[in-house]
């Protein structure tokens, strides 16, 4: 583990054996310059309840607060040849030129059941949908039915997909991932918390 200020710097470090692993488990089974099905997307699929509705607006605002608290939804692997090993670092705002683009939020529409599941399983297979080397490691899918909310808000028939890559997250970090969710959410605000803060770096 590493401390809370040395996210913010150009801080490198050996990847855990359970990165590596998968970062080389990728390159044996798939062509990297030719991928054909992913198996380490992680996706998780969420629809409200009739009668609840969700605010995009805030649910951006919430992402961002969640993932720059978050330094694993943020990091990069690469290997390293000179050292020949496979690194981690905690990519910054600064490192981004400040385009808040340390995630993508992707939205699209549905009409049926079958489009529906077309666009579950390419957040499942698509091996096109993140980028170790650049840090982007989580992706939030916002699906409407029919058409784009105008008021910006996700009724019942609408689905939320978070997307992340194995290699930076684990199921027992969904319950994290979501505390923080509906605390940035709900306030606004986001406190620190280093007892359950998402890091890799160790």
């Amino acid at each position: 583990m590493i401390p809370r200020k040395a996210a913010s710097t150009n801080f490198r470090t050996p990847a855990s054996f359970a990165q590596a692993r998968i970062w080389l488990d990728e390159r044996i089974r798939f062509d990297p310059d030719k991928p054909q099905v992913a198996i380490y997307n992680m996706p998780f699929v969420y629809r409200l309840q009739p009668g609840h509705t969700l605010s995009i607006k805030q649910l951006h605002q919430a992402l961002h607060l969640t993932v720059n608290n978050n330094s694993s939804l943020h990091t990069s692997l690469h290997f390293d040849t000179e050292m020949n090993l496979l690194m981690q670092r905690v990519i910054t705002d600064e490192d981004k030129n400040n385009k808040n683009n340390m995630f993508l939020i992707i939205e699209t529409t549905y009409e049926t059941d079958e489009q529906l599941n077309e666009i579950l399983h390419d957040q499942k297979r698509n091996p096109q949908l993140f980028n170790l080397a650049q840090g982007l490691v989580f992706r939030c899918h916002v699906i409407y039915y029919k058409q784009i909310s105008s008021n910006h808000l996700l009724s019942h028939k609408d689905l939320l997909i978070f997307n992340f890559h194995h290699a930076l997250f684990d199921f027992p970090s969904m319950n994290i991932f979501l505390h923080d969710l509906n605390q940035a959410y709900t306030t606004g605000q986001l406190l620190y918390d280093d007892n359950t803060n998402l890091r890799y770096l160790d």
